[in-house]
């Protein structure tokens, strides 16, 4: 556990440099993944030298690239950004140094984060550790990868429409989106701000808890449960899965109930209407980022030039409308995460697909991957209520994740510390 190895490193018993120095090599046997788009190993070595202290002390980090990380690069995995360098760092970045953690480099990033493959970027498409020839999810992409590889035990991510949960999903890693405000996005290149936040991924719910406490400045500490009451939404479209999902997601529920649970069905609110709506917010406020940037579409990778036509072809009305809608959706939401300790679905309802699949196959038929992606996913950024992804156990060989979401952070960890605990 993280805050074990910190608490090592304060007390003298484990070296950071060594720390580091595997860290390092695990990322260069692992570069075919292209999970790390830049390694700063000295930058990393001498802060390492110096992290001795603090609640990360020599905990190896890495930052997805839309980050800002000073003395780096910032490209964010684009051409139009080719040769930037940031000159200070993100808020989460400094408090991360403040607190110890070690930086060793920067994660893979679909182009600006504008979307939930990972297989567009100026370095190539980011492989799925446990088969190469396939997606990580994104855009998240490469922090994902990098903590399911075993590279370093914790990498940020942003998350936008699942950018966290997908990838951690498919990785088999957590990924933690925390109540939006939880964790500072100054210094993070915006997709759509209403929607964005930072995020992490690691190898458990206890790290992930750990290190946004530490990164938030709170108190994340929940009481103990015993008997949780999870919904589950009774929706046939969200449930709609690929075999090895639905099997892996039936199991968990079972087991659940099995360790204690309350597992009940909850009338699910409009999700066809949170989709849309957070299509509307997302990409008139994309579109008006990168017209601000004043690139030539050319120099944007062929999947971004076609979103960023979309985003601009939604007209104001729709957003106008949208906006006027989350206060309404979230209290939907709000009401029926009142009557739970948390709601739970599959994260994703497919497996990693290969790198240049365009369509996969759910129960109802084949369906276009990044609609799969994003289905069970885009809604919950419209209101600001919290949600990870926890890996399921039986899956083929594949991961699978289950979402959880809750009414705060506090809820959110507690529970999924007990899912994570009981599976």
């Amino acid at each position: 556990m993280i805050e074990d190895t910190a608490a090592g490193v304060r007390a003298g018993l484990l070296d950071p440099v060594e720390l580091t120095e595997r860290a390092l090599d695990r990322a260069r046997e692992h570069a075919g993944c292209n999970a790390v788009t830049h390694l700063d190993a000295a930058g990393a070595r001498p802060a390492a030298a110096a992290a001795t202290a603090g609640p990360l002390a020599g905990i190896p980090l890495l930052v997805k690239e839309i980050i800002a990380v000073q003395g780096l690069p910032h490209t964010c995995g684009s051409r139009v950004f080719a040769g930037r360098v940031a000159g200070a760092d993100a808020e989460v970045v400094r408090r991360a140094r403040e607190a110890g953690a070690v930086i060793i480099g920067l994660t893979h990033s679909h182009e600006f984060a504008y979307g939930c493959t990972g297989t567009s970027n100026v370095a190539g498409p980011c492989r799925n550790p446990h088969d190469a020839s396939r997606m990580t999810g994104g855009s998240s992409a490469g922090s994902a990868a990098a903590v399911a590889a075993g590279i370093v035990p914790v990498a940020l991510g942003t998350d936008t429409a699942g950018s966290v949960r997908i990838p951690a999903a498919l990785c088999g890693v957590v990924g933690a989106v925390p109540q939006r405000g939880t964790l500072s996005s100054d210094g993070v290149f915006p997709l759509a701000r209403t929607l964005d936040r930072v995020g992490l991924l690691t190898g458990s719910v206890a790290d992930a808890r750990y290190v946004t406490a530490v990164l938030a400045g709170i108190d994340l500490t929940g009481d103990a449960l015993s008997a949780p009451r999870l919904g589950v939404l009774a929706d046939p479209d969200l449930l709609d899965c690929a075999p090895e999902v639905a099997d892996a997601y039936r199991t968990a529920l079972d087991r659940l109930a099995d360790a204690g649970a309350f597992v009940v069905e909850v009338k699910p609110p409009d999700w066809r209407l949170f989709t849309e709506t957070a299509f509307d917010l997302q990409g008139p406020e994309a579109a008006a980022v990168h017209d601000e940037l004043d690139a030539a579409l050319d120099d944007y990778q062929p999947d971004l030039r076609d979103r960023l036509r979309d985003a601009a072809a939604v007209p104001g009305w729709r957003y106008v409308r949208a906006r006027s809608r989350m206060s309404a959706l979230t209290a939907d939401l709000g009401r029926i995460l009142a009557t739970v300790d948390a709601v739970l679905l599959p994260t994703v309802p497919i497996l990693a697909p290969p790198l240049d699949a365009t369509e996969a196959s759910v129960s109802g038929g084949r369906r276009p991957v990044r609609d799969l992606l994003l289905r069970n996913n885009r809604p919950l950024n419209v209101t600001p209520f919290p949600a990870l992804s926890v890996p399921l156990p039986g899956s083929g060989g594949l991961p699978v994740g289950l979402q959880l979401i809750a009414t705060g952070d506090r809820a959110a960890f507690a529970v999924a510390e007990w899912v994570e605990r009981s599976l």
